[in-house]
């Protein structure tokens, strides 16, 4: 749990520091857009997601090579987590930065393929899953099934991260309650099989980094100075992905791409925007810390 913990406050001093170095390459006219108050916002900040995840891999890859001695599946998790971050951050970058009109959703997005012209969206429906199936392949050689359940698992939840990225901070918190909910997982299990164990929990390193540098960027986007946009919530879904892949067993798996499949394939007939706007618990935790809206 300590190994989590500093995990998450590494990864939100990266993130404060990272976005501070950044913004003047954000501000340039590429990356701006214009948000429903008509004011210019920085788009693509996810990028200080991706580089903070990275940027620690690389640290303890270094600490590895000196022969230091690191907790058992730290530099697995923390690896794994830069690829998956690394590869679905760029394909949301070339998302947000291509502007498709049009296309919106996996009916726009299959049928611009069918039409032989292939959006930023589409590119990234069909690149997402095979990049997810290439990152867990090392996971999964001896079974066919597993490596098509868990790259389901790593694609769908980076694509339902992106559906919940339409008001600030929310693909955030949504991630927050996704690590907590992981953290009891882990503990849960290792309570029921009588060993609490450091390697219950190294699993979910990566994922901590990446939430704790979104949580560093978290006062700037309350504030509409940037949005994680599609460079972010990618990212952010894989990495919870990848979490599920690494820390929990086959039956939870099951369970959750069930539950992943069900909720993108829901999100064609449903508005999350609008259920959480009534459900009063839901809406209170989705406006805390958000500018007021204009009358």
């Amino acid at each position: 749990m300590i190994l989590l913990l500093l995990g998450l406050l590494v990864g939100v001093g990266l993130g404060v520091l990272l976005l501070r170095a950044l913004m003047d390459l954000l501000e340039r006219p590429v990356f701006l857009r214009t948000n429903y108050r008509g004011a210019p916002i920085s788009t693509a900040a996810g990028l200080v997601i991706v580089l903070a995840v990275v940027c620690l891999t690389a640290m303890l890859s270094v600490l590895a090579a000196l022969n230091i001695r690191l907790p058992d599946g730290v530099i697995t998790s923390c690896e794994l987590t830069a690829l998956a971050v690394a590869g679905f951050g760029l394909l949301g970058l070339l998302d947000d930065l291509a502007q498709d009109a049009g296309a919106s959703g996996y009916r726009g997005h299959v049928k611009s393929v069918f039409s032989g012209k292939l959006t930023a969206g589409s590119l990234k429906m069909i690149a997402g899953p095979a990049f997810a199936l290439v990152l867990v392949l090392p996971l999964q050689q001896n079974s066919v099934l597993w490596l098509l359940v868990d790259g389901a698992i790593i694609a769908l939840a980076a694509n339902l991260a992106n559906l919940f990225d339409r008001a600030p901070g929310r693909v955030t918190k949504f991630s927050c309650f996704c690590l907590a909910g992981l953290v009891l997982a882990c503990g849960a299990t290792a309570l029921l099989a009588d060993t609490m164990q450091l390697q219950s929990f190294t699993g979910l390193l990566g994922l901590c980094v990446a939430v704790g540098a979104a949580c560093g960027m978290l006062p700037a986007e309350m504030k509409e100075r940037v949005m994680l946009g599609d460079t972010g919530a990618n990212p952010l879904g894989a990495a919870i992905g990848l979490a599920v892949v690494l820390t929990q067993e086959a039956p939870v798996r099951l369970g959750v791409v069930v539950a992943l499949l069900f909720m993108n394939l829901l999100s064609e007939k449903v508005s999350f925007s609008a259920v959480i706007e009534r459900v009063g618990p839901l809406r209170a935790v989705d406006q805390l810390g958000r500018m007021p809206r204009e009358p």
